[in-house]
């Protein structure tokens, strides 16, 4: 079923009281979103999209269905039934590059120990994998060897056929709850407290069989890894439950930035801008990281930050970007990002760089309560860069989507084409450029016209 609403929407039920420090009035000349379409059809907490090509996405949750949409259309393509309890995740496996034919496929598991490949052409199930001791919590394809891995109690790696190329056997007490793609056919596996480095033995010609070997483990957290997101092929970033971030070299899994204190929530605006810690535990949880070529934007309890891996400092924040928890962030084109909290909200940033400030002299201590000295003879050179780099940024509001009276769980960006949400209270909503909707309306008005020769020029 579909819904059009025109203008931001109602505020939904339950969102009425809203925190003063973030607020946008009804007039929001940044955001774009103006059209909202609403799709329905699960029945319950959606935690799950999946781009599945540059027009259409899938959704899952809780009520173990899978669908596929139109997002340019919001059109429901299919409507896959197969697993009998909750998704626990999914993902997308692309043709590949020597495919000639386009056989996109989406993998989803399930609490019922079952992981499903479907065909996104046609919606069928092209096979079931029954074969788990336990829930597969996280899935990841390895495009360039055409491979995809299930990660529960064992590492598993299967090829697009379905066949079991090879497995680990049972890791620790903690399941597997993350994987990240590193250099070198390895991968990072979050388990629990622990990073194992995974390395794909690949089989080549006069050779029989895969392998995967564990070639180190991590134990420079403190508590369990809640995210893990890669940068490029030197480096990676983890965050824990405690709100420990850590930046790592790619190539030899080495620690190279490591923030073991609390978040702190004050960003003060003097000369320097420096972060005080405070040893307030309260909600610094990193629940999500995303990155592009220059920061890391991490989802802390509340708050957003922004941490340049060159500078190697947090250079903006909004620490109470949300009234709940931050689920989910993104970065968009021109310098924005989205985020999308358990209170129900979206909300659209930009990071603005402020007027250069003069030069001050670091804090003494600053590098060392940030745990970037470790004693390190880069300290002073880091410190000098600093004090050379004034620059100050700020995130500042532009956009509050207001359609959703649930946690919004997730959010997919498709361009022009809009922006995808999905919540736990059972929708999902397709976000519109409402100016760029009006014109493609009034352009279709004007060709159907002219087809039926009902528009004539007068003189």
């Amino acid at each position: 079923m579909l819904r059009w609403l025109m203008g931001g929407g109602r505020e939904p039920q339950g969102l009425s009281e809203k925190s003063s420090v973030q607020s946008l009035g009804e007039e929001q000349i940044q955001n774009p979103y103006t059209e909202l379409l609403v799709l329905k059809g699960h029945h319950d907490i959606v935690r799950f999209l999946v781009q599945i090509d540059d027009c259409r996405f899938a959704s899952a949750g809780d009520d173990g269905i899978v669908f596929l949409w139109n997002a340019q259309t919001g059109e429901k393509l299919f409507e896959l039934h197969g697993h009998t309890h909750k998704i626990t995740a999914i993902a997308a496996f692309p043709s590949s590059g020597a495919c000639e034919e386009k056989n996109n496929l989406i993998l989803t598991a399930s609490a019922d120990r079952t992981v499903i490949v479907w065909d996104c052409n046609s919606g069928r199930q092209v096979q079931k994998v029954s074969c788990f001791h336990s829930t597969v919590k996280c899935l990841t394809v390895l495009q360039r060897l055409d491979v995809w891995l299930s990660g529960g109690s064992d590492l598993c790696v299967w090829n697009r056929k379905l066949d079991l190329l090879c497995k680990t056997s049972h890791l620790t007490d903690a399941d597997i709850s993350a994987l990240v793609e590193l250099p070198k056919n390895c991968v990072a596996a979050a388990v629990g407290k622990e990073l194992i480095i995974f390395r794909l033995v690949v089989s080549t010609e006069g050779s029989e069989g895969w392998d995967v070997l564990e070639v180190k483990r991590l134990a420079d957290h403190q508590d369990n890894i809640l995210s893990l997101v890669s940068v490029n092929d030197l480096t990676f970033v983890t965050g824990s439950h405690v709100g420990e971030l850590i930046v790592w070299d790619a190539l030899d899994w080495i620690s190279q930035v490591c923030e073991c204190n609390t978040w702190d929530p004050s960003f003060h605006t003097v000369a320097q801008q420096e972060i005080k810690l405070s040893q307030n535990q309260h909600e610094v949880s990193i629940q999500h990281l995303t990155s592009d070529a220059e920061c890391v934007f991490a989802a802390v309890g509340k708050g957003i930050y922004v941490y340049n891996l060159q500078m190697k400092r947090v250079i903006a924040c909004q620490r109470t970007a949300h009234d709940s928890i931050v689920l989910h962030i993104a970065k968009l084109p021109n310098r924005q990002l989205i985020s999308c909290s358990e209170d129900g909200s979206v909300r659209i940033w930009e990071l603005r760089e402020k007027q250069q400030l003069p030069a001050e002299p670091v804090p003494t201590g600053f590098l060392n309560m940030w745990g970037f000295g470790r004693a390190n003879k880069q300290a002073s050179q880091t410190a000098k860069k600093m004090q050379e780099s004034t620059t100050s940024y700020s995130l500042e509001l532009i956009g509050d989507l207001i359609g959703h009276s649930s946690a919004v769980q997730m959010f997919l960006y498709f361009s022009e084409l809009g922006l995808v949400t999905c919540s736990a209270d059972h929708l999902i909503i397709l976000w519109k450029d409402g100016e760029r909707e009006s014109r493609l309306r009034s352009l279709t008005l004007f060709q159907k016209l002219e087809q039926n020769d009902d528009l004539q020029l007068r003189f």
